[in-house]
């Protein structure tokens, strides 16, 4: 056992040796797999990111949450061109929001609307920001809570009042420290007075440039703003305590068909919408995206491969005298063969540490832009430096039989 592990530690030697000597070519050879190994844990690191904060936010909203939409697609449909089935479609109404409302199975519902939109005081114009129209329920459903002023009252509800309660970290990086109560603001160019400040989790998932900005009346938002009913408007639902969802699903169903006077055996003119579906739908796209990663990526391992082949190919030809010298001095055919499939495994895997690395400084900045949490993919990592070490055992191993065959007169012969 110690003989082998002095064999190995001595070809590790010869290794790094050659690497040292051979600085450049080694160096093109390692970046074909930085390059495959950071793209996948920079990837990994972000797709995992985005992923644990919907799931974080679906936990806020509660697993038992579900929504009302005219269409469930998993990508936005264009509204200026909708497929005739979803054009037929009523929009959803605050009657039926209302009718849900009193089902003894339903403790939540209410009509909310998006849009996106720039908040502005004084000169100070933020990006464009989501814009929610909803109500004094808001948290119930999106989390967080209230860390000044106060939510709508139902006189500004049913009136569609033009008061706004901002994001309090939108508040704080347009306006500093200023006291924002009663003060009054413009989106999307409405006038508006600020009455409250809402602090969102930590955590709560936002798209990039759509970060939410602030919340207003929904019945300001659909007087004052032009709405996507197809994409932006829905009916959050939560059932009542010890209400399965099931069940509430299915008394939300009845009451909306009830009043859209659909005759039995006819399909929904809307649809309803699960956290599940929500996350089984990004999933399914993430997946799709992981997917190129892993293509491109294993391209780039590819390359790798074959440069530490042709690499291995060259170096066995101008090592052929060394490799005559130990054979002479001994050394078996398993003995070269292991030289140079350590010398080969040895530049994947610094390639494969070094991309690592930089992948996981890809997905840090990355998360930091996007303003997500990126943990650190320990499984794909591990895995990460055994496929770069492998890469070095299948691509070195023709190169290293090739020299293990050489001839000990011949080599020590060759010039």
């Amino acid at each position: 056992m110690s003989l082998r592990v002095g064999a190995f530690g001595e070809n590790l030697l010869i290794a790094f040796d050659a690497i040292r000597v051979n600085k450049l070519r080694s160096s093109l050879t390692i970046l074909g797999v930085v390059i495959g190994v950071a793209t996948v844990m920079a990837m990994a690191a972000i797709v995992e990111g985005i992923r644990s904060q919907i799931v974080t936010t679906i936990e806020v909203a509660g697993p038992t949450t579900f929504y009302v939409m005219k269409k469930f697609s998993q990508t936005p449909l264009n509204p200026d061109n909708l497929p005739k089935e979803v054009r037929i479609r009523p929009d959803l109404s605050e009657t039926e929001a209302e009718r849900l409302r009193r089902l003894p199975e339903i403790a939540y519902a209410s009509l909310w609307a998006q849009t996106l939109a720039r908040i502005e005081s004084e000169g100070v114009r933020s990006q464009s920001m989501a814009i929610f129209g909803a109500d004094d329920g808001f948290t119930r459903i999106q989390g967080g809570e209230l860390v000044e002023g106060r939510w709508f009252t139902r006189n500004e509800l049913s009136s569609g009042a033009p008061v706004v309660v901002l994001q309090d970290e939108t508040a704080r990086r347009l306006f500093g420290r200023e006291r924002m109560l009663g003060r009054q603001v413009q989106i999307g160019g409405r006038p508006l007075v600020v009455i409250g400040l809402w602090q969102e989790p930590g955590n709560i998932f936002a798209p990039p440039g759509q970060a939410v900005g602030a919340v207003v009346p929904y019945k300001f938002m659909a007087r004052s703003y032009t709405i996507d009913k197809t994409n932006a408007l829905w009916i959050p639902v939560k059932p009542r305590a010890g209400v399965s969802v099931a069940d509430a699903q299915g008394a939300a169903v009845m009451a909306i068909r009830e009043m859209r006077g659909l005759r039995p055996g006819s399909t929904n003119s809307f649809d309803l919408v699960t956290q599940d579906q929500i996350l089984d739908t990004f999933n399914g796209i993430t997946s799709v995206f992981f997917l190129v990663m892993i293509v491109l990526s294993g391209v780039a391992l590819l390359v790798g491969g074959i440069g530490v082949m042709a690499i291995m190919t060259v170096s066995v030809t101008s090592r052929t005298r060394e490799i005559g010298v130990r054979k002479a001095l001994g050394a078996t055919r398993n003995d070269i063969l292991l030289q140079f499939l350590i010398e080969a495994c040895t530049l994947t895997g610094i390639g494969g540490l070094i991309g690592i690395l930089v992948g996981l400084a890809l997905g840090r900045v990355a998360s930091f832009a996007l303003e997500i949490s990126a943990p650190v993919p320990v499984s794909l990592t591990v895995i990460a430096v055994v496929v770069s070490v492998g890469i070095g055992i299948i691509f070195g191993l023709v190169p290293a039989r090739r020299a293990a065959r050489l001839d000990p007169i011949e080599s020590l012969r060759h010039e």
